[in-house]
């Protein structure tokens, strides 16, 4: 058998441990990184690196820094797991050439990934990442640099220039003064015991969950911030006098909400949020960036301040682009991940929770009167998922059969039009869509739905999934 090419998902490169994640392909990815930079004149810059709690992370980061220095690269090293939207940040503010992070993000625990993070701090471009793969597979067949390079290995704390951006992003002294009750469902990433540092020590409290670093993930099928994974931030919140639950997967570039009745808000109605908040209760304006599983209540919110949306294939690597090269407000996905202007083109889990107790703080408002206040802005919008596993041997076979169909009718409303940038998605004459696509990072189909009341979300996605046999 020849080698196995590595190539890059929706957001890096993920794999199973011990099985093709090893030390020789993760060397491989460094190599590969290393050439790229000297090619593209930006190796002088260095290269920052950086990993999260997963099993041997700081092992696999250890042996990248190794083989980027033997290249003759300056490599800056994290000290401590870190969010990856802070080792994002800081190639900014280094200069940095990039940042390759270890992380599998929100993966089962058996798994680990490698991040790349170009110059410009966000998720890397189709057109960098087909670069990359290039020089990574020279580097499986023609092997990896070793042993003393010109390069530097030198440690470093990343938290403390990004805990000083955020502290310009926003005001943390009138969340600390508000007297809020927050818990923190960290999930056992990279992300715990940031947001109490952030905003603890004054009125507001913090109860974190699960910040402990525990490599298997208990308790939970993988640390994404869904409801099925988010049962004991679910109950903590319910069962207490909580004013809001928050959660961040492995690597806490993304967030999970729920009210202060410990119901679980949707990805979308957060991403509206966070979209109103900045428009309404900040008054800024530019334009409104989502992918293509996400709300049409951004639509929806561009229509009524005046502001373009533009609309992307799934994943941070088209999205970042669009934000930078509009200057875009904010930018967000249905998996959890918003971006914000003034910061990075990429998610960050920590900010969106910072965000969202901003606007309950400054409109003296419990999350589900935000969402009241969203659905009397933009009309009632509910959403819901279902993850099929999938044989990767029959991913052929189902794209054909799905590309052949073209239903006039899905839950007893017209279908006006089908979209297949991403997947196949099914927009219907009532306003409500639905979507098929494969996951970019795992053996997964999913089936995506938003429409008007929770009843027809369910109607919606089970007639979807009868279009095959899911």
């Amino acid at each position: 058998m020849g080698v196995k090419p590595i190539k890059f998902g929706t957001d890096g490169w993920r794999a199973v441990l011990a099985e093709d994640y090893t030390f020789e392909n993760v060397r491989a990815c460094a190599q590969g990184v290393a050439s790229y930079l000297k090619e593209n004149g930006l190796a002088s810059r260095g290269l920052v690196v950086a990993y999260d709690t997963r099993f041997a992370s700081q092992d696999f980061a250890a042996a990248t820094a190794e083989v980027v220095a033997a290249n003759g690269i300056n490599v800056a090293l994290c000290d401590r797991p870190c969010p990856t939207p802070v080792a994002s940040y800081n190639v900014l503010v280094r200069n940095a050439g990039g940042a390759a992070v270890i992380t599998a993000s929100h993966n089962p625990p058996e798994w680990n990934g490698f991040k790349y993070k170009p110059e410009y701090a966000g998720s890397a471009s189709p057109e960098i990442v087909a670069d990359l793969e290039e020089h990574i597979a020279e580097a499986q067949h023609g092997g990896t640099k070793s042993g003393a390079g010109n390069g530097t290995i030198t440690e470093f704390n990343p938290l403390e220039p990004y805990i000083k951006h955020l502290n310009q992003l926003l005001d943390l002294d009138e969340i600390k003064k508000a007297g809020l009750e927050v818990v923190v469902d960290s999930m056992h990433g990279a992300g715990a015991g940031l947001t109490q540092r952030l905003i603890g020590g004054g009125e507001t409290t913090v109860r974190e969950l699960r910040s402990e670093h525990n490599p298997a993930f208990p308790g939970m099928v993988q640390p994404e911030p869904i409801r099925q994974n988010l049962e004991p931030l679910i109950s903590a919140v319910s069962g207490s006098t909580a004013t809001v639950g928050l959660a961040t997967d492995g690597d806490a570039d993304r967030l999970g909400l729920t009210d202060e009745n410990g119901a679980f808000l949707t990805q979308l109605q957060t991403l509206a949020l966070l979209a109103l908040y900045l428009l309404e209760v900040r008054g800024q304006r530019g334009p409104l960036v989502k992918s293509i599983t996400t709300t049409s209540m951004l639509n929806r919110l561009g229509d009524i301040y005046d502001v373009r949306v533009f609309e992307t294939p799934v994943g941070f690597k088209h999205l970042g682009p669009v934000m930078i090269r509009e200057n875009a407000l904010i930018g967000g996905e249905e998996s959890g991940g918003y971006g914000f202007r003034g910061h990075i083109p990429e998610r960050d889990g920590i900010l969106s929770g910072l965000y969202i107790l901003s606007m309950m703080v400054k409109l003296g408002k419990k999350p589900s009167e935000l969402i009241e206040l969203l659905y009397e802005t933009v009309g009632p919008h509910y959403y819901d998922r279902v993850d099929v596993k999938t044989d990767p041997a029959q991913h052929d076979a189902t794209i054909a059969k799905l590309a052949s169909i073209e239903p006039r009718l899905l839950a007893g409303r017209e279908v006006s039009s089908i979209d297949t940038q991403d997947g196949f998605r099914f927009l219907l004459s009532d306003g409500s869509w639905s979507l098929i696509r494969f996951s970019g990072t795992e053996p997964l189909m999913r089936v995506y739905c938003e429409s008007s009341s929770p009843a027809r979300v369910q109607e919606l996605l089970a007639e979807t999934q009868k279009l095959i046999d899911l």
